[in-house]
């Protein structure tokens, strides 16, 4: 039993969600959404954002328990209360405004054009994606805008929205889409860990967002508690070092408090 005991100990230690205080907080995140929330190849979820969220719990003194969510039913996980908050890539929109509260914004995002590698000499502007077949994912940035945007959509082939980012990319290698229309961030790391299958188009479409922590309208404690630590996070440089390991750059938003 003693060995048992160890054992376990060990794993939470290692994992980062070991807390004295025995305080829980649990975290919604999409898991298939490289690189801010993903599985490894071990099973273990790793990714920009929970190395972010893993930080600030270390510093609360709490145990954090990420839970994946259909990333379309947000608004019914916060408010029904099976999460506390959502950390991962979550863009700052007045749709969003409407039913959470939000950290201070540390990162910028913007959409673009992700690609089959090679495939994308016609593709220059948003006009051009007149007769292709487009890919979106639920509840995201890009659903919304195409959504917001009939004269737009209605010049694709076919518009096809997924609930998770692995099952468009696979569809964009297979053919089945022509563009799939995503963060610059995710679209970034996919054409730096796989250069012989996407490109990214460096179009502009729709409008810039910026990236928060999102809360339940009535827990103004906990978002000011996450806010404490993450300006100290940024102020000591953690932040920092965070960003530059995923994305060898700092992309973290302020860098003064």
């Amino acid at each position: 039993m003693r060995k048992i005991f160890l054992m376990i100990l060990t794993v939470f230690l290692m994992t980062g969600c070991f807390s004295s205080n025995g305080e829980k907080i649990v975290i919604g995140l999409d898991d298939e959404f490289p690189p801010l929330g993903f599985r490894d190849e071990s099973g273990e979820l790793v990714g920009f954002d929970v190395d972010l969220a893993k930080e600030a719990a270390k510093r609360m003194d709490v145990t954090i328990i990420f839970k994946p969510i259909d990333w379309d039913k947000k608004r019914e996980e916060l408010n029904s209360g099976n999460v506390d908050l959502i950390w991962n890539g979550l863009d700052v929109t007045e749709k969003r405004k409407e039913y959470m509260i939000f950290t201070r914004p540390y990162a910028d995002d913007r959409q673009v054009f992700l690609v089959k590698h090679g495939n994308h000499s016609d593709l220059q502007s948003e006009g051009d994606l007149e007769d292709k077949f487009v890919g979106v994912q639920a509840g995201a940035t890009s659903e919304d805008y195409v959504n917001a945007n009939e004269r737009l959509k209605n010049t694709f082939a076919g518009c096809k929205v997924y609930g998770k980012l692995r099952s468009a990319l696979k569809d964009l290698q297979n053919g089945e889409i022509d563009v799939f229309i995503c963060d610059e961030m995710v679209a970034r790391y996919e054409t730096m860990k796989n250069p012989d299958r996407y490109d990214v188009i460096d179009v502009k479409t729709g409008h810039a967002t910026e990236m928060a922590v999102g809360f339940r309208k009535d827990n103004e404690e906990l978002r000011d508690r996450v806010q404490k630590v993450f300006d100290e996070m940024v102020k000591d440089g953690t932040a920092k070092k965070i960003s530059e390991k995923w994305f060898n750059a700092n992309l973290i938003k302020y860098t003064r408090i």
